[in-house]
């Protein structure tokens, strides 16, 4: 008697049931005996509707077990489909390779053969499913979660921001990966928070759809009819992008300013650096920082009265920002990245040996 084989059929708990690829429909129908021991498996429902019998294993035995039962119906010459749980019955899967192996070592023969078929599959972001669920429970059981609101969240919002900025810097791939994750955590909790609003709520979802809607809108070289592959129309340049982004950004939000819309929150080299920015991008016609202020600056002497001043200090740390923009450097990452060697060097004085 031939024997049959054994096929761990894997399914995606973030794609509906029934949603499965026709490979593992053919396994299905093809099948001798279809098997779980969930008898509320996601899957049972869609597949018993397509007229293929779904038995239910009763007790729900361990995995050794479990698997020395698959293998003795497959070597009976019976093809078998084993509707896996969620997780993929880890576990099984291993009893089921420990066993077959070590029954062929032994020399036993007409052993089944083991395969796993992925019956559907999870898209790039599926995942993000799993947090906007977490998230909806979190809501409706955590007392921590249902006392926040926006405004209390914003803290925590600057803090995964700047924590997410360390983690840049330092250059930690896992410290990078887990900082993302929380902020991220931030975006989906305040959309959470927007979906009570009684005046005009909106989801996770909207929130998504908007970005998308601007992406595609305000990226002319890559969707637009002129679109020329995968690095965007041939002529176009980084500096060409950005001019048309805040181009169709002024369009949209009817700004009547170059500097409309800058938050003037922001640390005061990165607001020194978009503000020069977006001027010079619009065409604007206007008197640049002074750049001999850097060097009146420059030879200032310490204790001398009334050479310096704070409006002199701002114009000179203008006139520098200017000049890092001609260079084509970030001033607030330059200066960010000096401090941390000032830092570094403040420790190796603490600790000479």
């Amino acid at each position: 008697m031939t024997a049959g084989r054994i096929a761990l059929l894997l399914t995606s708990p973030r794609v509906a049931p029934g949603l499965l690829a026709w490979p593992a429909w053919e396994l299905l129908h093809a099948a001798g005996q279809v098997l779980t021991d969930d008898a509320d498996h996601p899957q049972r429902a869609a597949v018993e509707a397509a007229g293929v019998r779904v038995l239910v294993v009763e007790d729900a035995p361990g995995p050794g077990e479990l698997a020395d039962l698959l293998v003795t119906r497959a070597r009976a010459g019976v093809d078998v489909v084993w509707l896996a749980a969620d997780d993929g019955d880890p576990a099984l899967g291993r009893a089921l390779g420990h066993l077959l192996a070590t029954a062929a070592e032994a020399g036993t023969r007409g052993l089944p053969t083991l395969e796993v078929v992925p019956a559907s599959y999870d898209l790039p972001g599926a995942r993000l499913l799993d947090l906007v669920s977490v998230m909806d429970q979190l809501r409706e059981r955590c007392p921590w979660v249902r006392d926040q609101t926006h405004r209390s969240l914003v803290r925590y919002l600057v803090e995964e921001s700047y924590e997410t900025v360390e983690a840049i810097e330092t250059g930690g791939r896992q410290h990078l990966r887990e900082e993302l994750g929380d902020l991220l955590f931030q975006v989906v909790f305040h959309a959470r928070l927007a979906e009570e609003d009684a005046e005009t709520p909106f989801s996770i979802d909207d929130v998504t759809a908007d970005l998308v809607e601007k992406l595609i809108r305000r990226n002319p070289h890559v969707f637009g009819p002129a679109a020329g592959g995968p690095s965007g129309t041939p002529e176009s340049t980084a500096a060409e992008v950005e001019n048309v982004w805040d181009q169709l950004k002024a369009e949209e939000k009817r700004r009547t300013s170059a500097v409309e819309g800058v938050p003037l929150a922001l640390p005061a080299l990165t607001l020194a650096d978009k503000l020069l920015g977006r001027t010079r991008r619009s065409g604007v016609r206007v008197d640049g920082p002074d750049p001999g202020v850097l060097a009146e600056v420059a030879g200032h002497t310490p204790g001398e009265p009334g050479r310096l001043d704070a409006d002199r200090l701002g114009a000179a740390l203008l006139a520098l920002v200017d000049r890092a923009r001609s260079a084509d450097l970030d001033p607030e990452q330059a200066l960010r990245d000096a401090c941390r060697r000032y830092v570094d060097a403040v420790r190796a004085a603490e600790n000479p040996g």
